[in-house]
């Protein structure tokens, strides 16, 4: 056997794990630095703006006084809000997707309900229910029920109309047609309005928590106003950004689960 011809793959060296940061920190990172700079260089005022040093000192301070109290109230308002908001907005979005009678009779009220903000909301609330927990998730339900909503009609509208076609010539009932062809196609739809429902639901939470709440990041950001403390309303609002994207992830980890079977130009596994 002429030796010669036998080819061997040449084997690779194995591959190091490296720790990299991730390229979405560096703008925090660059942030926090220029801020710290600037403050102890005194270009900008450390009662205004307290350095990332001091912050992170607060926040210390914050958690061995209660601040994991105050992370679950707000935390328990958003999950039960956007819950609530969103499974009611899709319910009727489907309806309204569906029905062109729904569409007719719900849809123009939703759209201008929609552009009404959300400060708006809290007098009449507290009239109608006081100062409990229920206006404060009504308003969080609120504020993830529109996003929702859109995502559910725009999904289930732009299917395309060949699909829908084949599932007639196959004679699918109509409830097979929902559950087999239109919500599947809907689905990227839907997941963008989840994730933009969070996200409104976390707005509405600190508006929600204006309403005489006295636990809740929304009262560490009134409580640092009235008190005039920099740094306690910049903590509470790191707190939100942090919880807020975390929450964003975890939806987006979702999303990519279930649209797994995607065969899409957008394939990174970062972002």
């Amino acid at each position: 056997m002429n030796t010669r011809l036998l080819r061997f793959p040449a084997l690779a060296p194995p591959r190091r794990t490296t720790w990299r940061l991730p390229l979405g920190a560096l703008l925090p990172a660059g942030a926090l630095v220029l801020a710290e700079v600037g403050v102890r260089s005194g270009l900008l005022a450390a009662n205004l703006m307290p350095p990332p040093s001091e912050i992170a000192r607060t926040l210390f301070y914050l958690a061995d006084h209660g601040l994991a109290a105050h992370v679950w109230s707000s935390s328990a308002r958003v999950l039960a809000g956007f819950a609530m908001g969103a499974l009611l907005a899709m319910v009727l979005g489907a309806a309204v997707a569906l029905d062109r009678r729904a569409a007719a009779l719900l849809d123009p009220s939703f759209q201008a309900l929609r552009a009404i903000p959300s400060l708006a909301w809290v007098p009449l609330l507290l009239l109608w229910f006081g100062i409990d927990e229920t206006p404060k998730l009504v308003l969080i339900a609120i504020g993830a029920f529109f996003p929702v909503y859109m995502g559910v009609v725009s999904g289930m509208h732009g299917v395309d109309r060949k699909l829908v076609e084949v599932a007639q010539l196959y004679q699918l009932s109509r409830t097979a047609l929902v559950r087999r062809v239109l919500v599947p196609a809907a689905l990227p739809s839907l997941m963008t309005g989840l994730r933009n429902g969070l996200s409104l639901a976390w707005m509405f939470m600190v508006a929600a928590e204006l309403i005489a709440a006295s636990r809740g990041l929304g009262y560490l950001l009134s409580d640092g106003r009235e008190t005039s403390r920099a740094d306690i309303v910049i903590a509470a609002i790191v707190l939100l950004a942090l919880l807020g994207k975390t929450s964003d992830s975890l939806m987006l980890a979702l999303e990519r689960h279930w649209l797994a079977w995607r065969d899409s130009y957008d394939n990174r596994e970062t972002r």
